[in-house]
């Protein structure tokens, strides 16, 4: 690898804002850097207009002009509806994995090429570093408790050659250090853990307010006795201990999440599996993943696991991993850069 993209100054970059910290302070990294920095601000939902907001006032304090981009069809086509969907098949989605390249990236590229702008940024913690072989691919960031980069592994190489992340090089405090030193209303505000358009982590109201049926069933126990009704598949996920709403006497955790709808319990222990299956997969370059040896996130905050893939979509461990989520991803790793990943589809 031989670096990371260098740019001429005043090259025109148009950068997604959400009104947080993260990314008005990278466009305040990226004016340094000689950038010419306009803004965007996504519209996914109702739910996004205290976001819009927020872009509007940090843009306003920033002195940079904001487009507000309606992305209300696209993310309702590639992403809320599939979230629904998968959960009510009883899997554990992650939506912005699906939303960076189906819609995110896509349309700020496609408002980048609009504006006559070559580059594209956001403020996500990873980089973007050009390998020997020309491609661009993703690399971990110097804050590894910041780590994005497993949400970014299916863009396109049409996309990550014009992306920039200035914020891979610096860490979560230094970051709203600056923000205070620019004197930011935002440098302060805590970071979002739900997901963007259900604030209120009600995932079941959400999903069954949009008529949507998931499968109901019973619980399994881990000895296969039956431990009554369960409230919907749409309640649980892969690993989860607490919320059951059983009284098994032992504490029982989320196996698996059958296809009938039934919901198979273990005890602590049952949890580890050394064999998943993927589909879907996704490289830089659209190429498949190679078989071999590498390190791989099964869940966005997981630590990176040694594992064996056979590139015909069988992963191995060396060592068990605990509840891999049919629905999430994993993510594949050399040497610090993303090499591709797929969608967990079984485990064992």
């Amino acid at each position: 690898m031989d670096g990371f993209n260098t740019f001429e100054k005043q090259d025109k970059l148009l950068i997604g804002m959400s009104g947080g910290v993260d990314s008005s302070v990278a466009v305040r990294i990226l004016q340094e850097q000689g950038f010419a920095v306009q803004g965007a601000v996504i519209r996914f939902s109702p739910a996004h207009d205290a976001a819009v907001q927020a872009a509007e006032d940090a843009a306003k304090s920033l002195g940079i002009p904001l487009h507000i981009i309606d992305a209300g069809a696209a993310f309702e086509e590639h992403v809320v509806r599939p979230f629904c969907e998968s959960y009510c098949a009883g899997r554990t989605p992650n939506p912005c994995i699906r939303c960076n390249p189906l819609v995110k990236f896509r349309l700020l590229a496609d408002k980048a090429d609009e504006l006559g702008c070559s580059f594209i940024a956001t403020g996500h913690y990873a980089r973007v570093v050009v390998c020997e072989d020309g491609l661009s691919r993703i690399a971990i960031p110097e804050s590894a408790a910041r780590d994005q980069s497993y949400m970014l592994y299916r863009l396109p190489q049409d996309i990550l050659a014009r992306l920039v992340l200035p914020l891979g090089e610096f860490e979560k405090d230094d970051v709203r250090e600056m923000a205070r030193g620019l004197g930011l209303s935002c440098a302060d505000a805590p970071d979002s853990m739900e997901i963007c358009f259900i604030p209120d982590g009600d995932y079941s109201s959400f999903i069954r307010g949009r008529g949507f049926t998931p499968k109901s069933g019973r619980f399994i126990g881990p000895q296969g006795e039956d431990l009554g009704p369960h409230a919907g598949v749409d309640h649980y996920t892969v690993g989860q201990r607490k919320g059951l709403g059983i009284a098994a006497g032992r504490p029982l955790f989320v196996k698996a999440i059958l296809p009938c709808g039934d919901i198979q319990l273990a005890e602590t222990g049952q949890e580890y599996s050394n064999r998943l299956t993927i589909n879907d997969p996704a490289t830089p370059d659209g190429k498949p993943l190679p078989p071999g040896e590498y390190l791989v996130k099964i869940r966005s905050a997981a630590k990176p696991v040694p594992c064996a893939y056979n590139g015909q979509g069988s992963v191995t461990f060396p060592e068990p991993v605990r509840a891999p989520a049919p629905g999430q991803s994993a993510v594949f790793y050399r040497s610090g850069l993303v090499c591709g990943g797929g969608i967990i589809d079984t485990t064992e």
